[in-house]
């Protein structure tokens, strides 16, 4: 996600690293067989049942997601050396899934990220003080929405909510959506 951008600005406590690919499931078939249930599959095509949860494991099944997530772990890793390039740290392997805090990873020059700085002020820094940042929160409900919530007038959150629509609106019409 953080490769899309030209740099990297991190927080000291964010977490950065964690360049790898995971699977993970249960093995239910023991389970669901103490349990008097029967499983019934019906699939066409012979791998549609592909490392299913409810039957043991196939060794050929472990094969082929073994390849599959070193599959895609190269290309992670194509793509991070393509965004960052010589500004990764030559001499060590950072493709492990290993994770580092912002400040072990500029202390460590990773190469992960260009430094440390929080979101508003460093874009205040790059673009000048007018540069606009608009945080994202949970929506709210119809009803928080329009003002009925206790201690709030409904008019007042009506037309705050009125308010909060056209600016969304607006900001996301300048990308044409």
């Amino acid at each position: 996600l953080a490769c899309a951008a030209d740099e990297i600005w991190a927080d000291t406590t964010s977490v950065v690293g964690s360049i790898g690919v995971i699977s993970s499931g249960f093995g239910l078939d023991q389970f669901i067989g103490r349990h008097g249930i029967e499983r019934r599959v019906h699939t066409a095509g012979g791998s549609k049942s592909f490392m299913d949860p409810f039957r043991p494991e196939k060794e050929e099944d472990i094969a082929r997601l073994k390849r599959l997530l070193e599959d895609m772990h190269d290309s992670f890793k194509d793509y991070v050396r393509a965004r960052r390039g010589a500004k990764l740290a030559s001499d060590r392997d950072l493709f492990t899934g290993d994770i580092w805090t912002g400040r072990q990873a500029l202390a460590e020059a990773t190469g992960l990220i260009d430094g440390i700085g929080h979101a508003v002020p460093k874009l205040k820094e790059l673009y000048g003080k007018n540069v606009r940042t608009v945080a994202y929160a949970p929506k709210r409900s119809i009803f928080r929405r329009f003002g009925a919530s206790l201690g709030t007038e409904m008019g007042a959150g009506a037309s705050g909510a009125l308010i909060d629509a056209a600016e969304d609106r607006a900001l996301w019409a300048r990308y044409g959506l």
